[in-house]
């Protein structure tokens, strides 16, 4: 793809802010540079300088570093302007730069956009570096940090290394069988060798779910009957009124969500309707809605505020744990039986609450000992390992070299796929659409 305009735009925060950044890429950055900041700073050297208009009127003063391609970010002309971060001094700016011919405001990813298109990044980086910005939690920065850094991609290029030498033994076989120092048997080199390689990509698609986790967070449903104190407990973990909290049963009628960090891990929790028999239509959307989301819950908190009401009849994953809770003991305490209950708390008083975010930690998944992340983050990851694994099981099945040989190509274009290798040109609108202005 030929790339002839030149791009700029704001590539830090929210304004006002101390410093702000703006990032111009593309052939005419140099002279643009030159014309609105004199002579060119040396490159990678940041570099005080007078910013003005084309017609010699001072915008602003700040340091400028210039990236000549193709070692930048891009893999084109870079440069960054490191000014003054308030509104006046940012607009005025991009004015100046509109004003040049040739440069227009950059698209939503356009920057990472080209980093890939210029070799610079593959697709599994730039997902990483748009997981890296959003990361809330020091798990998800830890995932993201392991893909934006490479670590992911090279596990994928070095599966994608041994398929090319499988394919190239076979072609050889095919061509060159007459030959004395071609292989008898390709399956006696490559075989063995591609059976490890399945498995190795079988127990990367089982981390898919912890990945999730650590993504998307770990979805624990506050469900029970109404007035079993689920506002409250989910008002009290979140440290924040969140749910209206009163004495009349129902009061909760929608799916209420607040995003906690614990132990490094993003949790999501969900305040649900109590789960009852109703004639009230717009409850029983609620209770609807409630037991949607418990379908996709990774654990449930089942409240009630008096012994013999924990009664669950809603289907969830075979895994999926549920934990018992007493609630509001500060009132009713004396009704309870060691054993009646996993865990007994007061909201009021906070009793219990200390004890319910232990129990929650130990349902975290335990990284320990663990020095690396690379794992399936992406549905679109999963669903192209799962082609390149039964592309491999396909070609242990078929006999006929050459058709083993193309269920080997469709595994390897099936990885590649990931990466940004082959066939992503679909992709890639969607991809960058997710990123920011100026990155």
């Amino acid at each position: 793809m030929q790339i002839t305009d030149t791009i700029y735009a704001l590539s830090s925060g929210a304004l006002p802010a101390g410093v702000a950044v703006i990032r111009i890429s593309g052939p005419a950055t140099a002279d643009v540079i030159g014309r609105l900041c004199g002579a060119l700073p040396q490159p990678r050297r940041a570099a005080l300088r007078t910013i003005r208009t084309r017609n010699g009127e001072i915008l602003d003063s700040g340091l400028v570093i210039y990236f000549p391609g193709p070692a930048s970010f891009t893999g084109e002309d870079c440069c960054e302007l490191q000014v003054h971060g308030g509104w006046a001094v940012v607009h005025a700016i991009l004015d100046a730069l509109a004003g040049f011919e040739g440069l227009r405001h950059a698209e939503a990813g356009e920057f990472s956009r080209r980093a890939f298109q210029n070799g610079k990044l593959d697709l599994v980086e730039i997902e990483g570096l748009a997981d890296l910005i959003t990361a809330e939690t020091e798990m998800q920065r830890r995932l993201a940090i392991e893909q934006s850094g490479g670590g992911q991609s090279a596990l994928y290029q070095g599966w994608a290394r041994r398929l090319t030498h499988a394919r190239a033994m076979i072609e050889a076989e095919l061509d060159f069988a007459d030959e004395d120092d071609i292989p008898g048997s390709v399956s006696e080199t490559i075989w063995t060798d591609m059976a490890k390689l399945a498995a190795e990509i079988e127990a990367h698609v089982d981390q898919a779910g912890l990945a999730e986790i650590i993504r998307d967070g770990l979805k624990i449903v506050i469900a029970g009957e109404p007035n079993a104190g689920k506002s409250s407990l989910l008002n009290a973990l979140a440290k924040r009124d969140i749910a209206i909290v009163t004495e009349i049963a129902g009061t909760t009628r929608d799916v209420l969500s607040v995003d906690l960090s614990l132990a490094g891990f993003s949790v999501k929790l969900y305040d649900t309707a109590g789960l009852r028999e109703t004639d009230e239509l717009v409850e029983r959307e609620g209770i609807r809605r409630a037991r949607e989301v418990i379908g996709h819950a990774d654990l449930i908190l089942l409240l009630s505020e008096k012994p013999g009401d924990f009664v669950w009849n809603e289907p969830v994953g075979n895994d999926v744990p549920v934990i018992r809770v007493a609630t509001k003991i500060d009132r009713n305490g004396a009704n309870w039986a060691p054993g009646q209950a996993d865990l007994f708390l007061s909201t009021t008083t906070g009793d219990g609450i200390a004890d319910l975010l232990e129990e929650l930690k130990a349902h975290l998944p335990d990284l320990a000992g663990r020095t690396s992340l690379a794992m399936p983050s992406r549905k679109r990851h999963v669903d192209c390992l799962k082609q390149a694994s039964a592309a491999l099981a396909r070609s242990r099945a078929v006999e006929g070299l050459d058709i083993q040989a193309e269920q080997l190509r469709l595994a390897s274009d099936a990885l590649g796929r990931i990466t940004g290798r082959v066939d992503v040109e679909n992709l890639l609108d969607v991809i960058f659409s997710e990123f920011c202005i100026g990155k």
